[in-house]
């Protein structure tokens, strides 16, 4: 779709005024983009595990209801001890291994599938936001079906003490009692939450490097230092966290609350209705501070040690569809 001539090519960019050229990925360069992806998911998600432990049980825990993270947390290791911090830990890190791999992966992917279908440079660049949104959509259903079973045995262990001793343990007893359909019982919630998820990390972080691009010149851009860089991937990835945490919360909220076995029988669709007008505007928004804490520091540590990652690896940049305006 055009030769490879021009520098913004090379960086596998589709800009304005240049021409239309698609990075033609490798088998090995999405083995690298999984790769960093998995590592980059699963060393922020379990450094995050504390967190995670506290703002589940403030979702599901009435006695913690109306705790913040910090008075949270003293009441659960005055009660249950400092190890009960690290519940989940398990499901935690294997679990985003194999979802940050299959989602990083699958946003660049999908990412090039759209920007072959818009056909052309002006309608790519057009149509940028509804690619981000699409991509990072498709790429999130895929890599939860992954993620799952593990999250459910998380919460299992996080909401209930004493269920089982660690990740294998857990998960085989879900699997012994529950079977298939215990395991996925959250998968329409873990979707209505990770999507939006995936939406806010990727489209916004996107939207937010673009903002910073077309306030400098070229020249400018070019000069940065390496310090420069890390901060403004550092600044756009705590707005993007900020904005994931938001959307995603109330199904958040909802998955932690299936997951304990909370709500009446029938489809999952009645279960989450009814939950949610228990629940009321106020109680799915509940843990939301923490969770904005926790999940800024996620998303920003992950395209942090995403890029990281990948320059280690010797992968390509990711195909860029940013409108630049700013003058040369």
């Amino acid at each position: 779709m055009g030769s490879k001539t021009t520098t913004d090519a090379e960086k596998g960019s589709v800009v304005a005024n240049h021409p239309f050229v698609v990075p033609q990925f490798t088998a090995r360069d999405y083995t690298s983009f999984f790769t960093a992806g998995a590592l980059c998911a699963t060393i922020t998600h379990g450094a995050m595990t504390p967190i995670d432990v506290v703002k589940t049980r403030i979702q599901v825990d009435p006695a913690l209801a109306r705790h913040s993270l910090l008075s949270g947390g003293r009441s659960i290791v005055a009660n249950e001890g400092a190890a009960a911090l690290l519940t989940g830990f398990g499901p935690t890190a294997v679990g985003y291994l194999v979802q940050g791999g299959a989602k990083f992966a699958g946003y660049e992917y999908w990412k090039k599938q759209l920007v072959q279908i818009a056909g052309d440079q002006d309608t790519a660049v057009k149509y940028r936001t509804a690619i981000y949104l699409g991509s990072a959509s498709i790429a999130e259903f895929f890599a939860d079906i992954l993620l799952t079973p593990l999250e459910a045995t998380r919460i299992r262990l996080v909401s209930e003490r004493g269920y089982a001793t660690g990740l294998v343990s857990g998960f085989a007893r879900m699997s012994r009692e529950e079977g298939f359909r215990g395991l996925y019982a959250g998968f329409l919630p873990i979707l209505c939450k990770q999507i939006p998820y995936a939406i806010g990390q990727f489209t916004v972080n996107e939207l937010c490097h673009e903002l910073v691009n077309r306030s400098m010149t070229e020249e400018k851009r070019k000069s940065l230092s390496s310090a420069s860089n890390l901060g403004i991937t550092l600044s756009c990835g705590v707005v993007a966290g900020f904005a994931a945490a938001i959307l995603s919360h109330p199904a958040d909220t909802l998955l932690s609350q299936i997951n304990k076995g909370h709500g009446p029988t029938g489809s999952m669709p009645h279960r989450l209705k009814v939950l949610a007008q228990q629940a009321g505007f106020r109680g799915l928004f509940a843990g939301l501070g923490p969770r904005m804490i926790m999940t800024a520091g996620l998303v920003a540590g992950q395209f942090i040690f995403y890029q990281g990652i990948k320059d280690a690896m010797g992968a390509p940049p990711g195909l860029e569809i940013h409108k630049e305006t700013s003058k040369v």
